[in-house]
């Protein structure tokens, strides 16, 4: 199935701001605008989506490193995007250009790069690690 993972695979994800994505809530901020670590998780969420349906369901992708500005404030109730888009692919890591959009203007942009594992091994690696 890694043949069909191709640079120019996208996802895009829309979600309204909620409380519990407000740097407030998530305790890396005081005020209540979407948090970085929220605008990130969702970039990494359209990452992952936009190469899943390429994957047997014997493997998954990781997040492995985040390069990401974060441009402007998003207030509570208004929507935004995150898309990412495939520009690279070398043999099982994938590197994504990445942006969010709110209803008014760029609000984040970067680089986010995955790992693609074998659900098996990464699971049997994880039992090593904690004795289980």
């Amino acid at each position: 199935m890694m043949a069909d993972i191709k640079p120019g695979l996208k996802a895009v994800i829309e979600r309204v701001v909620e409380e519990r994505h407000t740097a407030a809530h998530m305790v890396s901020g005081s005020v209540s605008v979407l948090s970085t670590p929220s605008m990130i998780g969702f970039m990494e969420e359209a990452s992952h989506r936009a190469v899943a349906p390429c994957l047997p369901a014997t493997q998954s992708t990781v997040g492995t490193v985040v390069c990401i500005k974060h441009l402007a404030a998003t207030p509570v109730g208004m929507t935004f995007r995150a898309e990412a888009e495939l520009v690279e692919v070398d043999r099982r890591r994938l590197k994504f250009k990445v942006t969010a959009y709110d209803e008014k203007e760029l609000i984040g942009e970067g680089e986010h790069e995955r790992f693609i594992i074998d659900l098996d091994r990464f699971s049997s690696g994880l039992n090593k690690k904690t004795g289980k």
